[in-house]
């Protein structure tokens, strides 16, 4: 990670999400990644903490990573990015199982990405890899500069995304896994979406996927 970036995270939500906060540390610019819930308490970091939200990035549209986002909604203007192919799964409380585990939540995003898409947000540039198997519009954020990524729950410390859920597919997240992440710098940072923070050198030694 480069000098000019900063993350801090905190579990949320009935599934333990990790919730990301990546920082520009020289303007206090800061990306907010899968809102899991609780919008008061994450207002407040950002309050306390001094950080000048710019945007929500999304990795994939399950309840659980972004049912914080109608009441974020209320009190900041900030675009919502996630993966073209995930909008439908978002809207849908069924399909993002919502109306199965809280209250239904249908969230719309502001701006939808494509793969290989190169943005730069926050003071950081960025490149979007679609990564499907969890759901069919999962996608990852690398941040090539710093050596991080955004797995989301594709990839996982020593494990991987389930896949029998509306849209999962095994063999695509074997797939992306094999072909997107694994095939990155040994160095690269890994920040996923529930349980510790590893690396691609790790994962290439002792996840499961790579043996399959």
């Amino acid at each position: 990670m480069s000098d000019k970036m900063e993350i801090q995270y905190r579990v949320l939500g009935t599934i333990g999400t990790n919730v990301y906060f990546i920082v520009n540390k020289e303007t206090r610019e800061t990306l907010l990644v899968d809102p899991a819930d609780n919008a008061d308490y994450i207002l407040e970091q950002c309050r306390m903490r001094d950080y000048h939200l710019k945007g929500i990035l999304l990795t994939h549209g399950h309840f659980d990573h972004i049912y914080a986002i109608p009441d974020l909604r209320k009190s900041v203007d900030v675009p919502v990015y996630a993966y073209s192919e995930e909008a439908k799964l978002m809207e849908d409380p069924w399909m993002n199982r919502s109306q199965a585990w809280a209250e239904s939540i249908s969230v719309k995003p502001d701006v939808l990405l494509s793969d290989h898409q190169e943005m730069t947000l926050a003071g950081f540039r960025i490149q979007v890899l679609h990564t499907p198997g969890h759901t069919a519009g999962s996608c990852c954020y690398y941040f090539e500069d710093e050596k991080v990524l955004i797995s989301g729950d594709t990839l996982f410390c020593e494990s991987y995304g389930r896949t029998d859920l509306d849209t999962g597919s095994y063999s695509a997240i074997l797939k992306s896994l094999k072909e997107k992440l694994l095939v990155l710098p040994d160095d690269v940072d890994v920040y996923p979406g529930h349980m510790d923070v590893t690396t691609i050198g790790h994962e290439k030694k002792y996840n499961p996927a790579v043996a399959m």
